[in-house]
């Protein structure tokens, strides 16, 4: 039997966030986000924490899961981070160039390759 996750006390994520519960859109679950610098004095534990994680690229899911936050707050977090320019943000997909994508006859072949089963 699996373990309940523990989302946390619920007046410590409303403290996290500072009352706010929307998130970002910028972050999808597989974004891959770097810092961009070193913590500072004074910032708040979780930022300094998700800068430490991310000095090379993580993706969302992981930086929820190292910190034990609900998703939604570690993206109140990261749009926080990212309007401050400490982080930068991407999707893998976006990574593609155009070239690297299959050639839609290919595709098309490949689909009418698959009704002919």
């Amino acid at each position: 039997m699996r373990k309940p996750v523990d989302t946390g006390d619920p007046d410590r994520l409303y403290t996290v966030t500072g009352g706010r519960s929307r998130a970002d859109d910028a972050f999808d679950l597989v974004t891959l986000v770097v810092s961009e610098c070193e913590p500072s004095a004074g910032m708040q534990s979780e930022h300094a924490r998700i800068l430490d994680l991310c000095r090379h690229p993580t993706a969302v899911v992981e930086i929820a899961a190292e910190l034990k936050l609900p998703i939604t707050v570690v993206r109140i977090l990261l749009g926080d981070l990212l309007a401050m320019g400490r982080i930068t943000a991407r999707h893998p997909r976006a990574a593609q160039s155009v070239a690297s994508l299959p050639d839609s006859a290919l595709l098309k072949e490949v689909l009418h390759g698959l009704r002919n089963l």
